[in-house]
């Protein structure tokens, strides 16, 4: 059974350095790999194991202050290598160093049998802290019920790539975690797919094909569609390649953390492919395949819109399956400045020759572009939101932190990504994924 929804507002942003069609992934190993825990959010990170500690895949690195029963998993065996403190003793990163071994066996026997079982596996595997809920778009509580559970199966954003062609191992793989998650839900699991996707019904599941331009991938705007998160309800949210890693370990009885990851942008070479594990380091996958034009580089774990600046000796971040190389911009002298009515230059304005040529590929860097001011109403953000909520509205009752007023214009359903269009197009500037957070960290703590 499914559903079609067809997102109206948006923006698709054309960048150089997609992945060509038809490319075969890359196997690339990695000596070492990193668990940052601010990307598990709303999680406190207390340390199970030491530095010299020996570590099997799947075993946990730490679990939650406020509650041991939720965990962060090793993604590969070997030897806990340092756990890297920054200021007041924050956990900055633990850095495990691969070495020869067998993964931890689960018992996943009696997964399938009680929602109880089923949620201890997910919780003791760490495939629970892979997932985030709606309403505040963090790791959901060891204990949550959710209303409904939506599984994101494709990527609209800038370079994003996702898998079009499914094999009967990855169908029965899916299958079977469907099944798992419909366990703890009274309501139902819905998939995002696009039309054209190789990826049929799935048996216990409400597929619902997804038509438009980006944020059209994003869960929230699939939620929005389908069924909006109300004050009181919560929605797990999760990503088709942490479903199918649900399933192999229901399957196997042990936890797979390899993934692919989508090399792009217009500084690498040859955008392509890469099978290595979560947390991977980023200088083997990027070696010999970044632009020799000497120019400064911006290395982005994710998308242009959402992902994280990181450094070349540096490491994927947990939640992203994609890499990103643009320009950075600083060493670049430009007449007329962020003025310049250059045909490429990408802006979304009908003042620059660019907006004009929506089809032409471009070459943005990570400049600001215009200096930060107050906030202008516009309705700019209204163009390219795709949720039937008054984004502007909602940013300055985030600012004033008037909590009425957060709740009243849809607080709820929102998380930072689903503003990420909007701070591409603002005139104004602002960080609005930055304030988004704030506000949702802001209203859980003063509901608690």
């Amino acid at each position: 059974m499914s559903i079609g929804i067809k997102v109206k507002k948006g923006l698709d942003i054309n960048i150089i350095g997609a992945i060509p069609a038809g490319v075969t992934p890359v196997e690339i190993p990695s000596a070492t790999v990193a668990i940052i825990p601010d990307d598990f959010t709303g999680l406190i990170p207390k340390m199970e194991l030491r530095e010299g500690d020996p570590v099997k895949a799947g075993q946990p690195l730490f679990h939650s202050k406020l509650d041991e029963t939720l965990k962060v998993v090793s993604p590969m065996t070997g030897t806990v290598k340092a756990i890297v403190r920054g200021e007041r003793r924050k956990i900055e990163r633990i850095v495990v160093e691969g070495a020869a071994g067998e993964p931890l066996k689960f018992d996943t026997a009696t997964a399938l049998k009680t929602p109880k079982a089923a949620r201890e596996l997910l919780l003791t595997s760490g495939m629970w802290a892979m997932m985030r809920q709606r309403p505040f778009d963090i790791v959901p509580a060891a204990d949550a019920t959710f209303r409904d559970i939506f599984v994101t199966g494709f990527d609209s954003a800038p370079l994003g790539w996702y898998q079009t062609d499914f094999t009967a191992d990855d169908i029965k793989e899916i299958e079977v975690a469907v099944k798992l998650l419909a366990m703890l839900t009274a309501g139902k699991v819905y998939i995002s797919r696009r039309p054209g996707m190789n990826l049929p019904d799935i048996k216990g599941a409400e597929m619902v094909d997804v038509e438009g331009p980006h944020p059209a991938s994003n869960v929230g705007t699939v939620i929005a569609y389908v069924s909006p998160v109300n004050k009181g309800e919560t929605v797990g949210c999760l990503s088709l390649p942490t479903l199918k890693r649900i399933g192999r370990l229901l399957l196997s009885g042990t936890l797979d953390c390899s993934t692919i990851v989508a090399v792009t942008g217009s500084e690498v070479k040859n955008p392509r492919l890469v099978k290595t594990v979560i947390g991977a380091e980023i200088s083997p996958l990027l070696k010999d395949n970044l632009a020799d034009n000497g120019q400064h580089k911006r290395i982005i774990s994710g998308n242009v819109l959402t992902g994280k600046t990181v450094e070349e000796s540096g490491y994927l971040r947990a939640p992203y399956t994609q890499i990103t190389v643009i320009p950075e911009g600083d060493d670049k002298a430009e007449f007329m400045g962020w003025a310049s009515l250059s045909p490429s230059k990408q802006s979304t304005s009908p003042t620059f020759p660019g907006h004009f040529l929506a089809r032409k590929l471009f070459r943005p860097d990570a400049r600001l572009l215009g200096g930060r001011r107050a906030m202008i109403m516009s309705g700019e953000y209204d163009k390219v939101f795709a949720m039937d909520i008054l984004p502007e509205y909602l940013i300055k009752a985030i600012i004033a932190k008037d909590i009425d007023r957060m709740e009243q214009l849809g607080i709820y359903e929102v998380a930072p990504e689903d503003f990420a269009l909007a701070e591409y197009v603002d005139t104004s500037k602002l960080e609005l994924q930055k304030i988004v957070r704030e506000g949702l960290d802001f209203l859980r703590k003063e509901l608690s």
